[in-house]
C-alpha cells in the first residue's frame, strides 16, 4: 500500500518502461541488418546497380576530407566521389577489400581507385571515451542525486538545516567531493587501461584532461537537479533514468550515429554526454585541438551554468 500511494514512484514504474519500449523502437526500429559502410560525395546515382545492393549502409558526405578521414581509419568501408568517378579504399581493410571487388565487378570502368592509408581504430579505441563517459554520468548523476535524496528522506538535511552551515557550502562541499572522486577514477581507469592497451592518441593529454574536467562538473550539476526536492529514492531513480538511459542509447557510447534517423542525431545534441564523447573522440582519433573541441566545451559550460541556476532555485533542506 505505500507502493500504490506513493504516486510518483508508481507511475515512474508503470510509464517508464513503455516510454523505454516506445523510445527503442523508434531509434532503432528501421530494421536491416547493414554489413558494410559505403559513403559517397554528390547526389546519389540512381542508374548504377552497386547503390541499390541489400546490406550496404550507404552515407552522404559533404565534405571529402572528412570522408577520406572516416576510411583512414576504418570506420567506414569505402568512399565512392561521384563527381570526379573515383572511389577510395583503405588497402589494410577487409571490409574494404570485399566492398571494391563488388563496386569494381559491376562499375569497374566507371570508377578510377584511389588508396589511403592509415592505422586502423580498433573499436576499444573508439569506445574508451564512451565508457568513461558514462562513468562519470552515472557517477555524477546518481552519486549526487542519490546522496542527497537519501539524506532528506532520513531528516539529515532537516537537521543539518539547524546547524551555522548554510545550503551553498553543504551543495558546495558535495559538489567538490564527488568532482573530486570522479576526475580521480576517471584518470586511473583510463591509465591503467591504456597502459595494456594502448589506445590511439593523437591529440593533448591535457586537453583531454580539461574536456574530462569539464564534463564531470556539467554531471555533477545535473545530478545536483533531481537532489533539490524529491524525497523518493524510488521516484528519483526512475527520473534519473529517464534522463541517463537515452544518453547511453544515443550519445555516441557504444555505437556510431552514422547512418541512423537524422531526428536521432538532432535529439542527441540535447544530451551533454554526447558532446563530451564527440570531443574525447576528435581529440584522441583525430588530434583535433582547442579550436575544434571549443564549442563543444562552450556548451558543455552552458549546460553546467544552466544546471546550477536550476538546482539553486529549487534547492529546499526539507
Amino acid at each position: 500500500m505505500e507502493f500504490v500511494r506513493d504516486r510518483g514512484t508508481l507511475i515512474w514504474n508503470l510509464a517508464f518502461p513503455i516510454l523505454l519500449v516506445f523510445g527503442f523502437a523508434f531509434a532503432f526500429g528501421g530494421g536491416g541488418d547493414d554489413v558494410f559502410s559505403v559513403g559517397y560525395l554528390g547526389e546519389r546515382p540512381g542508374d548504377l546497380e552497386f547503390f541499390s545492393l541489400d546490406h550496404i549502409d550507404f552515407v552522404e558526405y559533404a565534405d571529402r576530407d572528412e570522408a577520406l578521414e572516416k576510411v583512414r581509419y576504418h570506420q567506414i568501408d569505402l568512399v565512392v566521389d561521384v563527381p570526379e568517378q573515383a572511389f577510395y579504399v583503405n588497402e589494410s581493410s577487409t571490409n574494404g577489400y570485399l566492398v571494391r571487388r563488388l563496386l569494381t565487378s559491376m562499375h569497374g570502368d566507371r570508377f578510377v581507385q584511389q588508396t589511403v592509408a592509415g592505422r586502423p581504430i580498433r573499436y576499444v579505441d573508439w569506445f574508451v571515451p564512451g565508457l568513461i563517459g558514462m562513468n562519470m554520468m552515472f557517477s555524477g548523476v546518481f552519486g549526487v542525486g542519490f546522496v542527497l535524496v537519501r539524506y532528506r528522506k532520513n531528516g539529515v538535511l532537516k537537521r543539518l538545516k539547524a546547524t551555522p552551515v548554510s545550503a551553498l557550502e553543504f551543495v558546495s562541499a558535495q559538489v567538490a567531493s564527488r568532482f573530486m572522486i570522479v576526475v580521480i577514477t576517471s584518470v586511473v581507469v583510463f591509465t591503467a587501461t591504456n597502459f595494456v592497451l594502448d589506445f590511439m592518441m593523437l591529440g593533448s593529454y591535457l586537453l583531454l584532461l580539461a574536456i574530462t574536467m569539464l564534463a564531470v562538473f556539467c554531471m555533477i550539476s545535473l545530478g545536483l537537479i533531481f537532489a533539490t526536492r524529491i524525497k523518493s529514492e524510488e521516484l528519483a531513480s526512475g527520473l534519473m533514468n529517464v534522463v541517463t538511459l537515452p544518453m547511453i542509447l544515443i550519445s555516441g557510447v557504444f555505437f556510431s550515429l552514422e547512418g541512423s534517423p537524422p531526428i536521432v542525431r538532432t535529439v542527441s545534441r540535447i544530451f551533454p554526454l554526447t558532446h563530451f564523447i564527440d570531443s574525447a573522440r576528435a581529440v584522441m582519433l583525430e588530434g583535433a585541438g582547442l579550436a575544434q573541441v571549443a564549442p563543444s566545451m562552450l556548451v558543455l559550460a552552458g549546460f553546467t551554468v544552466v544546471f546550477l541556476i536550476t538546482a539553486s532555485m529549487l534547492f529546499r533542506w526539507e
